[in-house]
């Protein structure tokens, strides 16, 4: 059985984007790796963040992994300090299910901040304008998807349900470390393909 990972989202968006973009990771981590992503868990913010709401949605993540595996918890910041909700968060998580292994990461401050970081390598990608150029504090910006949402045609908007899996799946890795909750997703992914390794040498 490979070894599985099953992602805890909370947007409808992310549902599709999250695989893809580990799907991309693992691929450039280790292509030879003997890993399956899972259909992310998606609960609301409000549920999550609410006494038993993280620790329901670990343990539905822990069936999917069955025997061998890691739940990753993917959320966004929305403005809160990022290593502080992180740090609360992963708290809770692991004392409900402390023989998981179970890594969170926040992107600061949505998803798409991570897109801003590599804006350029989307040019003409869901309608976005050849001369958009990467943000350089893209971490700063409080609303992403309106940023990118401007460097759109004035028809259209940017869609959480459609954009995102499309740029996820086409945004440069490289350049996105410049955001630094995205080199914390890398690392994460990193330390969970070691963890495939081993269980296989095992």
């Amino acid at each position: 059985m490979p070894f599985r990972i099953a992602p805890i989202v909370e947007g409808h968006g992310e549902v599709r984007a999250v695989p893809e973009l580990l799907r991309r990771i693992i691929a450039e981590l280790n292509p030879r790796a003997s890993l399956e992503v899972c259909r992310p868990i998606r609960q609301a913010r409000g549920t999550l963040l609410k006494a038993g709401g993280l620790e329901r949605a670990v343990g539905l993540a822990t069936i999917e992994i069955q025997e061998q595996g890691a739940v990753l918890i993917l959320l966004v910041s929305e403005g809160s300090c990022p290593a502080e909700l992180a740090a609360e968060l992963l708290a809770r998580a692991v004392q409900s299910r402390p023989d998981k292994n179970i890594s969170i990461v926040l992107a600061h401050q949505e998803f798409e901040a991570w897109f801003l970081a590599a804006a350029s390598s989307l040019r003409g990608r869901c309608g976005l304008n050849e001369a958009i150029e990467d943000h350089d504090f893209p971490e700063t910006v409080a609303d992403c998807k309106g940023w990118l949402a401007r460097w759109k045609p004035a028809a259209f908007k940017y869609s959480e349900t459609v954009d995102q899996v499309a740029l996820a799946a086409t945004f440069d890795l490289e350049l996105a470390k410049r955001a630094r909750s995205f080199r914390k997703l890398y690392g994460e992914m990193e330390r969970i393909c070691h963890l495939a390794e081993a269980s296989v040498a095992t």
